[in-house]
């Protein structure tokens, strides 16, 4: 501890501490910086609070968190044996608890409370060890907190306001002698359940029944309800204190009994070693890169898919914020994907700044200007750019489809979707595969054990049947593999690259294992077109548009209709142009019938000229114009000839587009001047948007800078707060301790001035302009004008105090 005094405060534990242990402890509990404390004593009554320490205990493991539980029942101070007592046992149950367990104990323990005391959760000697009062009160037991450990209250605890006659009662029933002084019949009472061979003694002669009874209550939780006329077994236990009175239908067996029965342990299964991740499939990792890479490449086509599909303005956002279920059906129909798997996409693309809402009236999701940046990267890059967003997302897609709190149902892009938890889960699920050798699958139970150990506390916060850790966690083992940064179960080495050597290295070792894009595909005389592998950008984009996609894998297969080739002249292409852009990509002859079915098409497209009247069609052939009418199909669309070649419609070009082309027709839109409106996707974008940020789970934890400048402010303070200040007039008494200064002005001004030549510190006290008093240490560097510039210690900046608020100055003791 540094001192020979043994510290009688948390606060003088910590001011005992040097600087870089200070710094740990508000590198591991970083709320205790919000704001930083002005002393020691400040930072020593923030780390009690009842929410800072329940954010520590949340931290621990599972065995530092035993180790205060263990603490939390022992007695107030405990020495280190008696810590190690109380989890390890004391050998007399029969073997139940193993050799290699209590030696594994006796290992871990000093880790462990070394745990507890950085975090200031634990501080005194080994001999004299105190676990902080609201951690103990949190972990203590109570009717309507049972402890962790399943122990009851003290005796002393739970005879407390019992009458004279009644432990009386007990003592002559349990055979110890009489006194007429609680305190000893308490004492007494407790070295009978103490003392391993008299409590022997008196068990052996409980009725079976009874021994059954202290079996059900010995590991938790030790309240028990009984009838005004208990039976013969629970009035056995009750007259001996192995039972004693809660309330009128309440007892509780003693700690110390239970201790007893316990062979002395406070947990049933200690548990100092963290389970091992076990291992389900060992591959080779060559295969496991080869089939991330793999997976990654399809990723990456999965999100430029969505991106093209809501490329011309997305689906509408709900009131409420995200999409609605019929939308996401749609999308995942659209990616040939199921809807948890579309979620996740959506999200993804969102996370990375790819997808956004374009905020209009009428508000829909589209793709952000960043997205065409994105496409024209390399496949590499773009992996890395989903890999790393997906990484640091706090937007958890699991969720979707789920109800939050209040009943209300989770929806994709919805906006209770953020769980600050996930980006620590994931990095930490990641950190356990790459524990592994390389090409290692890991059973999932046994990842999902680990996270149990290391975070107990945070598993139990619950949303459904299992804990949301565990459930992120599961969620995390399956986007893995989706997004390709595991392979067939393992991790695979272009992620290890990028969890350790950064973007650059990931993306460097995933080029070579990525397919090369082709520039031909096959046409077949079905009218389809296979494309053996992936294809160029231009050439997919254009292929895209012409056809439609019937089946994709390892080749994908590309169908032509007359609708897909409507759209391609839609899209500005005229007949030759198709004609010669098949000719020159395709590694087979064009048939016949895609030739035909082009031309056809091109012959018909444009026939019809469609414009705002609300809207018109025109045509010059005025018999098509009366095949129209005449069609049935076109009463909704309420059409009237206003002349030989020209209808006039009252729905809107767009429906009246539709409606024709849903007739058979390949009508084509035109603007007021006459010329055929080309149609190109990706018209909508919406305004420049950044990538939504995490939500950060807690204070971000502080930098080497801060920590230092906090400790040393810290220090400042305390020193203003307790050292021992020099005054020139001896005789004068000193001043009481916490009181400022108090000098004349024209002292103030001779002391800061000698301070400032001389470039050393000294003791003020000063009023600010709302008249709050403090204490400071500063070293005067200027005297000017009314004012004193100085370095403040205590705030750890250059600051400017007026000299008519210093109430006093007095130089520091050396």
């Amino acid at each position: 501890m540094g001192t020979t005094t043994p510290p009688r405060t948390l606060a003088e534990a910590l001011r005992a501490r040097d600087d870089e242990s200070l710094a740990g402890l508000l590198r591991a509990r970083p709320d205790l910086l919000s704001p930083v404390p002005g002393d020691i004593t400040q930072l020593a009554t923030r780390a009690g609070t009842r929410a800072s320490v329940v954010r520590a205990l949340e931290r621990l493991d599972r065995f530092a968190l035993q180790a205060a539980e263990a603490l939390a029942v022992a007695p107030d101070p405990a020495p280190y044996e008696t810590l190690l007592g109380l989890l390890t046992g004391d050998g007399q149950d029969d073997g139940e608890q193993r050799d290699d367990v209590g030696a594994a104990i006796t290992e871990a323990l000093p880790g462990a409370l070394g745990t507890l005391r950085e975090q200031a959760l634990v501080w005194g000697d080994d001999d004299r060890l105190r676990l902080v009062r609201t951690a103990r009160e949190l972990l203590s037991p109570s009717p309507q907190h049972p402890s962790p450990t399943g122990l009851g209250p003290t005796v002393a605890e739970a005879t407390a306001g019992m009458s004279p006659g009644r432990l009386q009662e007990i003592l002559a029933a349990a055979g110890l002698p009489a006194t007429h002084d609680p305190v000893s019949a308490v004492a007494a009472l407790t070295g009978l359940f103490t003392d391993r061979a008299r409590m022997g003694e008196l068990l052996d002669t409980a009725p079976t029944e009874a021994l059954a009874v202290l079996d059900r209550l010995v590991w938790g939780p030790p309240y028990g309800e009984v009838t005004p006329n208990p039976t013969a077994p629970v009035k056995w236990l009750r007259d001996r204190g192995l039972l004693l009175p809660v309330s009128t239908r309440t007892v509780v067996l003693p700690r110390e009994a239970a201790l007893h029965l316990r062979a002395g342990r406070a947990h049933r299964t200690p548990e100092p070693r963290p389970p091992a991740v076990a291992a389900v499939a060992e591959r080779d990792p060559q295969a496991v890169d080869s089939a991330a890479a793999g997976q990654a490449f399809l990723a990456v086509s999965t999100v430029e898919e969505l991106l093209k599909h809501w490329n011309g303005g997305g689906p509408a956002v709900l009131r409420a914020g995200g999409l609605s279920v019929r939308e996401l059906r749609k999308t995942a129909a659209a990616l040939d994907v199921p809807e948890p798997a579309a979620a996740f996409w959506v999200e993804l693309a969102y996370a990375a700044g790819l997808l956004a809402s374009d905020g209009e009236a009428d508000e829909r999701y589209a793709p952000t200007p960043a997205s065409d940046e994105w496409l024209e990267a390399p496949a590499q890059e773009r992996w890395v750019t989903l890999a790393t967003a997906w990484l640091t997302a706090t937007r958890t897609s699991g969720l979707v489809g789920g109800q939050d709190a209040k009943g209300r149902a989770l929806s994709a892009l919805g906006p209770d979707l953020d769980r600050s938890a996930a980006p620590e889960v994931r990095h930490r699920v990641l950190a356990l595969l790459d524990a592994l050798p390389a090409g290692t699958a890991p059973d999932p139970e046994s990842v999902l054990a680990r996270l149990r150990w290391e975070r107990p506390l945070r598993g139990g916060a619950t949303e459904g049947t299992t804990d949301l850790r565990s459930r992120i966690a599961l969620w995390t083992l399956n986007e893995s593999e989706l997004l390709g940064v595991t392979g067939r179960g393992a991790l695979a080495g272009q992620t290890r690259a990028l969890l350790t050597e950064g973007p650059a290295k990931a993306a460097g070792l995933l080029a070579p294992l990525l397919p090369e894009p082709l520039d031909h595909v096959l046409l077949q005389a079905d009218l389809t077109a296979v494309a053996p592998g992936p294809l160029e950008r231009p050439l997919a984009g254009l292929l895209g548009t012409l056809a439609d996609i019937e089946s994709k894998g390892g080749a994908t297969v590309y169908r032509f209709t007359p609708g897909s080739v409507r759209r391609a002249l839609d899209a500005g292409q005229t007949a030759a142009d198709l004609h010669s852009f098949l000719a020159t990509h395709s590694r087979t002859p064009v048939p016949q019938p895609l030739s035909y079915l082009i031309d056809d098409v091109a012959r018909r497209h444009g026939h019809l000229r469609i414009g705002a009247a609300s809207s018109y069609v025109r045509c010059d052939d005025e018999t098509v114009l009366g095949e129209i009418l005449a069609d049935k199909r076109s009463a909704a669309l309420r059409l009237r000839r206003i002349a030989p070649t020209v209808l006039a419609a009252r729905a809107d070009p767009t429906s009246l587009l539709d409606g024709l082309r849903e007739m058979g027709y390949a009508p084509a839109a035109e603007s007021a001047d006459g010329d055929v409106l080309i149609t190109r996707a990706g018209a909508h974008r919406t305004p420049p948007r950044s990538a939504p940020a995490p939500v950060p789970e807690g204070p971000p934890v502080p930098d080497t800078t801060l920590l230092g400048a906090a400790v040393r402010a810290i220090r400042a303070g305390d020193d203003a707060a307790t050292v021992v200040h020099a005054r020139k007039d001896t005789a004068a008494p000193a001043a009481p301790p916490g009181a400022l200064p108090r000098t004349t002005a024209a002292e103030t001004l001779v002391t800061v001035q000698a301070a400032a030549m001389t470039g050393s510190a000294v003791w003020i006290g000063y009023v600010n302009a709302e008249g709050t008093a403090s204490q400071r240490v500063i070293a005067p560097v200027r005297v000017e004008g009314g004012y004193v510039t100085a370095y403040d210690h205590t705030a750890d900046e250059i600051r400017t105090y007026p000299l008519h608020r210093i109430t006093g100055v007095a130089e520091l003791a050396e």
